[in-house]
């Protein structure tokens, strides 16, 4: 009994040391406080709608979190203005300092990027990098035009201006990359006033920013970066696979991929897999449409180019209809996006090769579809019409004739004689053919 005891009291002793051991291990881990650690996100990629909610929310969480700052590395051509403008204001809402960082060597912060970076409240710049180039563009002409676009300039440069001002940064070349569309290197851009610093890496980004200070409702506070814990947070599957449908060429493609697939489905009804896949494809396309900004006319133009496309398998209109879709396919996709913003519009190139595969397919298609309707039946009792044979027995006005392997009963106009070669003129009633004679010459 002793030793009974001594075992149960030996493993209790060890049960009670596992558990300590356990619980400093988890206090360990949870009393890393989350204020030592700063928030990395990584964009190599155009600002849209997509790119511009992660953002927002990996800052509303840095923030929840108590985070010590938001660090964005940016390598951007730029974007939508409307996504750069929701960027911007999480950034200067944001309780938690945010830093920019242009970086890799090499890369840009160009357009919407160059105004994200003027709102941060440290701004850094790899060596080789460069930033600005930010002067809106439009497509078209006229006064109107103009006019118009004299109106999103001076917006544009206020804007600009308010951010430069706000962060005690350089208003004046602020308002040049919106007017005259400058660019600036890193070192031209530290020299400017532009940017805070240019660092070689994170590690002496995070050495220089620390013990810099910042304002938070009109108090300066100062940054400490020291044994900080890098946090990077990437978008999740969903928002990956939407960033890829995203882009402008891509949503294109799988819009075309889709109309083709309905097109050859309708045309060959109980095909079945290209009617999937088209349903599939569109379905993607509309998914990645929605983050851009489409101009519904031109999908109502490229629509418009498939039932074109259809109808001329059914009416004869000597290539016309053909001529009418090829126009409504290409300024379709001309018109598709609806925005001047050249790293959010379809490629030319990509454009006229895929308009010209297009029309080429639907007319390929369209050329074996009608040669097959026009063909000559070859089975039923339309598929008899024409075909010879010999007269078995005499035909006057009645008689018998062998046709296609089979004997019938035919009948003629003329006397047929018997061993004449004949010619299946109809089929009439009773399942009689009417024949005629061939004469030996034919």
């Amino acid at each position: 009994m002793k030793r009974f005891h001594r075992l149960i009291l030996f493993v209790l002793m060890l049960s009670l040391a596992c558990t300590l051991l356990v619980s400093q291990s988890l206090s360990s881990q949870v009393s890393v406080p989350a204020v030592n650690r700063v928030n990395v996100v990584q964009i190599a990629d155009v600002i849209n709608p997509v790119v511009a909610r992660f953002i927002n929310q990996e800052i509303e969480r840095t923030n929840r979190e108590g985070m010590r700052a938001f660090l964005l590395e940016l390598d951007t051509p730029g974007g939508l203005d409307t996504a750069m403008r929701d960027i911007i204001q999480s950034i200067l809402n944001s309780q938690a300092p945010v830093i920019v960082y242009v970086s890799p060597r090499g890369a840009r912060a160009a357009s919407a990027g160059a105004l994200i970076t003027l709102a941060a409240d440290f701004a850094a710049m790899a060596p080789g990098t460069n930033m600005g180039a930010a002067t809106p563009v439009a497509l078209g002409g006229g006064e109107q035009d103009e006019a118009m676009m004299e109106k999103v300039l001076q917006d544009a440069v206020a804007y600009a201006k308010s951010l430069a001002e706000q962060r005690g940064r350089n208003t004046e070349w602020a308002e040049r990359i919106i007017r005259e569309g400058l660019s600036s290197s890193a070192r031209e851009a530290l020299d400017l006033q532009v940017i805070d610093l240019i660092a070689e890496d994170k590690d002496d980004l995070l050495a220089q920013l620390d013990g810099m200070r910042y304002l938070r409702t009109g108090q300066a506070l100062t940054l400490t970066t020291t044994e900080v814990e890098l946090v990077y947070s990437e978008m999740n599957w969903r928002q990956q696979i939407l960033t890829a449908i995203s882009n402008p060429n891509v949503a294109y493609l799988l819009l075309m991929l889709g109309f083709l697939g309905i097109f050859f489905e309708l045309s060959n009804p109980g095909a079945i897999v290209p009617g999937a896949i088209g349903v599939i494809a569109l379905l993607l396309a509309f998914f990645g449409l929605q983050t851009l900004p489409v101009n519904y006319v031109g999908v109502l133009l490229l629509f418009v180019a498939v039932v074109l496309f259809m109808l001329e398998i059914y009416v004869s209109s000597y290539g016309m209809l053909s001529v009418g879709a090829i126009l409504s396919m290409a300024l379709g996709s001309l018109m598709l996006i609806d925005t001047a913003e050249p790293a959010m519009q379809i490629s030319r190139a990509v454009i006229f090769a895929t308009v010209l595969v297009c029309a080429g397919f639907f007319l390929v298609v369209i050329y074996f579809v009608t040669r097959t309707q026009r063909r000559p039946a070859f089975s039923g009792t339309e598929g008899m019409v024409g075909e010879r044979g010999l007269a078995v027995s005499a035909i006057a006005p009645e008689g018998r004739v062998f046709v296609h392997g089979e004997h019938w009963t035919a009948i003629s106009r003329e006397a047929i004689s018997e061993g004449e070669t004949i010619e299946v003129v109809a089929m009439v009633p009773g399942m009689k053919l009417e024949v005629r004679r061939v004469s030996p010459d034919n």
